[in-house]
């Protein structure tokens, strides 16, 4: 098939997930077109059946806000009808979903798009005054709509009132290239991936590291980079514990950081599905998580993870203490974690998955 993905190009669960399916349908010899502002961080143009078309927004002094949606539903209508694109598939809702609208209705013939929902888009942003109802329209509007967790289905339902079929695919991962490595190491670490929101509380990671030095020499690795980067490393320095924080700022190669660690902490305050611990676990790295959204769908608690209530740092502080003193506990855990990752998350279970949605929507469109 030939299939056009639209999503954001920067660091976010949206368009890391976005930027892996085109790869994976790519591989499985589908023709994929990238449509965007920027090229995604993780995407290799030079891969066969891959493309990359811009989207060049005007910057008249008359606009004071670019018209990014239409500029990008006019390039999805040129590059779909060059291509002869059979379907489009957006990810996040705005206003990719309100742009694949435009571009269809621009369209001679009947282009179908498919619009796969990740969290904030229905949860934060979706939920704004300013945009719940044209969120609500383009959900609707939507030839096929996925969500990634059974946590975000129920919230798309009770949210907008979706009573239209929505298909809960979970995020998926390459086992073959996220996988465990030995890594010799003087002492044990711990790592926090993420954009550095409010909602993802980086600042317990801190006061993670902080509790758990009281019985184990161990080091945290904080990737990413974000709003509350400058309050973490204040708070690190107040506790006394900065020596042992690095901050390592956006990083592109997460398989090759991941299995350098021994425990990934997620302390999210919500999170629709938590792709960074299915992908640590793929690495045979266990989560400390906080029991929160699409976690529990992902992490079994005491089997191949450990989770805790949101806030409840000491306890999560408790559980890496718990893994770190046994090794043999651990091994157990991370073996769990590695088989999780393969049984049930990798990319030959999930992406067939979207390719059958790809036929039936493009079948119905006809």
């Amino acid at each position: 098939m030939r299939i056009g993905i639209t999503c954001y190009p920067t660091y976010g669960g949206s368009g890391i997930v976005a930027t892996e399916l085109g790869l994976e349908l790519a591989q499985r010899g589908h023709d994929v077109h990238f449509i965007s502002y920027a090229t995604p961080i993780r995407l290799d143009t030079t891969l066969d059946n891959i493309h990359y078309h811009e989207v060049e927004v005007a910057n008249y002094p008359l606009f004071q806000f670019p018209p990014y949606c239409l500029a990008l539903a006019s390039r999805m209508a040129e590059v779909a009808e060059r291509y002869a694109l059979d379907v489009l598939h957006v990810h996040y809702a705005i206003p990719h979903s309100v742009s694949a609208f435009l571009a269809q209705q621009m369209m001679k013939r009947r282009l179908p798009f498919v619009t796969t929902l990740h969290g904030t888009d229905v949860t934060l942003v979706g939920v704004e005054p300013s945009y719940f109802p044209i969120t609500r329209f383009a959900i609707e509007r939507s030839d096929a709509v996925t969500v990634i967790s059974d946590f975000l289905l129920e919230e798309t339902r009770s949210v907008f009132g979706i009573t239209g079929p929505v298909t809960r695919i979970h995020n998926f991962v390459n086992c073959d290239l996220y996988r465990p490595e030995k890594s010799d190491r003087p002492r044990p670490r711990l790592i926090h991936i993420s954009n550095f929101r409010p909602v993802k509380r980086v600042e317990d990671c801190i006061r993670i590291l902080s509790a758990v030095r009281r019985t184990i020499d161990c080091e945290l690795w904080m990737a990413g980079d974000g709003p509350q980067r400058s309050s973490a490393e204040r708070l690190a320095h107040d506790l006394g514990i900065a020596a042992h924080v690095r901050f390592l700022g956006k990083q592109d190669r997460i398989e090759r950081l991941i299995p350098k660690t021994d425990i990934l902490l997620l302390p999210s305050e919500r999170e629709a599905f938590g792709l960074v611990a299915l992908e640590a676990m793929a690495c045979g790295v266990p989560s400390v998580a906080a029991a929160s959204g699409g976690i529990p769908e992902l992490i079994t608690n005491g089997h191949d993870g450990l989770m805790a209530p949101v806030g409840d740092t000491e306890a999560m502080a408790g559980h890496v203490v718990s893994l770190l003193e046994s090794p043999s506990r651990y091994e157990e855990f991370s073996a769990a974690a590695r088989k999780t990752a393969v049984e049930r998350f990798a990319t030959p279970i999930l992406i067939p998955e979207y390719e059958r949605l790809y036929e039936t929507t493009v079948a119905a469109a006809h």
